[in-house]
């Protein structure tokens, strides 16, 4: 059975406390989203913090960006937007600032096609290859492109020097993967310049096979 519309609104009330609860969002930074039937979304609202917001308060947004319902949407609505017109299969999105997430977001990296080594099943499995995005100032509108084009390919980007877009086909898929990815950015830099025994191209394969979605 689909959701309802207030259904959605809650879920995005509940699932941004727990990652408010988690320390994965702070301040008014990050923001959520949903795709409905229509292909209009529910985004979380500009300067809100995801601790503290209320069904009512959710900006519903046109498929063109226009405010239908709820408080003003946050200024990166446009590329959740561009996510969903270039990724038929994601219905949810999550954007946070995480602090090991950023963190690699502001390495310098020699492949930018994927900037985390494949550490762990669940990492290939919820995020797949992480491709690291030019810099762009918040709110400008030409990152839609770069996201748009990413968007195609992978279910998970990364923002240079801002944090992780990564998308699903529930809110909970969505922010299960994003938890993953953190934790993923987590090992790491825990692990450093020691010597790491990575999943091998068999095996990547293997997952990728297994679990496709």
């Amino acid at each position: 059975m689909l959701s309802s519309e207030q259904e959605l609104r809650e879920d995005i009330v509940r699932f941004g406390a727990l990652l408010y609860n988690r320390g994965l969002a702070h301040g008014s930074a990050g923001n959520l989203s949903v795709q409905l039937d229509d292909g209009s979304i529910l985004v979380t609202p500009t300067n809100s913090s995801l601790g503290f917001l209320t069904p009512e308060q959710i900006s519903k947004v046109s498929p063109d960006g226009d405010l239908l319902a709820g408080d003003p949407p946050s200024k990166e609505a446009f590329f959740h937007l561009a996510v969903y017109d270039s990724r038929p299969d994601a219905k949810a999105i999550v954007h946070l600032h995480s602090t090991h997430a950023v963190a690699v977001s502001c390495l310098c990296h020699q492949d930018t096609g994927n900037v985390l080594p494949a550490l762990t099943a669940y990492q290939v499995i919820r995020v797949g290859r992480l491709p690291l995005l030019p810099y762009y100032r918040p709110g400008d509108r030409k990152l839609a492109e770069a996201v748009r084009t990413a968007a195609r390919d992978h279910r998970a980007m990364l923002l240079a020097n801002h944090g992780p877009i990564v998308s699903g086909r529930t809110l909970a898929e969505a922010v299960n993967a994003y938890e993953e990815l953190e934790e993923t950015a987590k090992l790491f830099f825990i692990l450093g310049d020691r010597p790491v025994s990575l999943l091998t191209c068999e095996a990547i394969d293997d997952l990728e096979a297994t679990f496709k979605s």
